[in-house]
């Protein structure tokens, strides 16, 4: 399938910081279900389950695994994912950052909090994205974000999804979780199938309902940064934390750990 985007899509992306990308990972739905089979049986270092004695079903995370998923590889270097992300982004070139899977089994009640991924992230810059696609179909468990949270002057302060706790200590930089329900926010979300993607940025507001109903939610995510992204220090650990980076602030990403997926050719007229 060839995708493209369109200018309106662009200006979306730009302005609300999220759109909705229709059957871009189509091809590779099979693919990436066959990648979280293998990485739920042989879960990361990162691998968590994200519901407390009591809660119903199963939610279980996992992220980093892309350089030994075969599976994830593949879509990661051969979807239109990075050739998409350059534009929706208006950047020259795409660096890998990394892949995440979250999985809600039947029955999971336990909602994703709302969050930005940017503060947990070593990573600082605007031209950055991340594409959910769901591989079961959704409905009200869709991915659930707020239109022009990327802009807001103050970032979330985020927090660990089991224990409920700051991931930072209080610091005025960090704004408290909003509630976007009770605060009549701009949520968008929207019924999806198998390798729809909602594109949104590293700071845009987001979060999903538990899944009740009777048939699994997967959902692959993929991070990816542009040429304005940096190295930056956080006030503790980053998740994910890329123990011995060795990179400095103000630093690029080290394209050896965060390799180049697209590039324009600059040569072109």
């Amino acid at each position: 399938m060839t995708h493209s985007i369109t200018q309106s899509d662009i200006d979306d992306y730009q302005r609300d910081g999220v759109v909705l990308i229709k059957g871009l990972f189509a091809d590779h739905v099979d693919t990436l279900r066959a990648g979280i089979d293998r990485n739920m049986a042989d879960p990361g270092p990162y691998g968590a389950e994200n519901t407390k004695a009591g809660e119903s079903g199963r939610f279980f995370d996992d992220y980093c695994n892309w350089t030994r998923i075969p599976e994830f590889e593949d879509t990661i270097r051969t979807s239109a994912a990075a050739r998409i992300a350059a534009d929706l982004m208006g950047s020259s070139r795409v660096q890998m950052f990394h892949e995440h899977i979250l999985v809600k089994e039947p029955g999971t009640t336990k909602a994703t909090p709302w969050h930005q991924d940017a503060p947990y992230y070593f990573v600082d810059g605007t031209q950055n994205i991340s594409f959910w696609s769901p591989l079961d179909p959704v409905r009200d468990n869709s991915l659930r974000c707020v239109a022009g949270s990327h802009l807001w002057d103050k970032p979330v302060l985020p927090t660990r999804w089991l224990a409920e706790t700051n991931f930072y200590p209080d610091s005025d930089a960090y704004m408290p979780v909003p509630d976007p329900d009770a605060e009549g926010m701009d949520i968008r979300e929207w019924e999806m199938e198998p390798g729809d993607a909602v594109a949104f940025n590293f700071a845009t507001l987001h979060g999903a309902r538990g899944n009740t109903t009777s048939t699994r939610r997967r959902a692959f995510s993929l991070r990816l940064v542009g040429d304005d992204a940096r190295y930056t220090q956080r006030p503790g650990p980053t998740s994910p934390p890329f123990p011995g980076h060795n990179m400095h602030p103000g630093e690029p990403l080290r394209e050896d750990w965060f390799p180049i997926l697209f590039q324009t050719d600059q040569t072109s007229p």
